[in-house]
């Protein structure tokens, strides 16, 4: 399924390193990836490398939850497609889905809180204002859209009464 131009995406393919005993992509690989998706985020932000070091800024995360929906092997292409759930002057609320090449249905799904940081500190700033603006016009573009199928879930087992 084509992917629309105000959905950020991501690709990659499932190496080899990454796969487990059984044959499918390790846990903490699917994090990886959403890591991989979530620095190209960053620079579509205005927040590349170079300037990211010019400004002494960056992003660090504060939270992640994973949703693991179903196993992918070896060689499989993979897609992230990201969105802006909410932001503030300091954080973003991204929300990404992982599917097995140009699938429907999602294999992954995942939440970060993510932190804008001045490095000399750190220490949490607003966003400079080249960035915001960036982050303000791509959260407007993703506000219409369906709710995020997996975004707020909580851990835990039923409560037995």
């Amino acid at each position: 399924m084509p992917q629309p131009a105000s959905l950020p995406c991501y690709r990659d393919s499932v190496r080899a390193e990454w796969v487990d005993y059984n044959g499918h992509l390790r846990d903490a690989f699917y994090m990886l990836i959403f890591s991989f998706a979530t620095d190209a985020l960053i620079d579509l932000i205005g927040l590349p490398d170079a300037l990211r070091k010019a400004r002494g800024r960056s992003i660090y995360t504060l939270e992640a939850h994973l949703n693991y929906l179903h196993e992918i092997k070896e060689g499989t292409a993979v897609r992230v497609d990201m969105r802006i759930l909410g932001h503030d002057a300091k954080r973003l609320h991204l929300y990404l889905e992982m599917f097995a090449g140009d699938g429907a249905e999602p294999v992954a799904a995942g939440e970060q809180m993510l932190l804008h940081v001045d490095t000399s500190g750190p220490r949490a700033v607003a966003f400079d204002p080249d960035v915001a603006a960036l982050v303000r016009s791509l959260a407007d573009a993703h506000a219409n859209w369906p709710a995020a199928q997996y975004a707020g879930r909580v851990i835990g087992l039923p409560v037995k009464t």
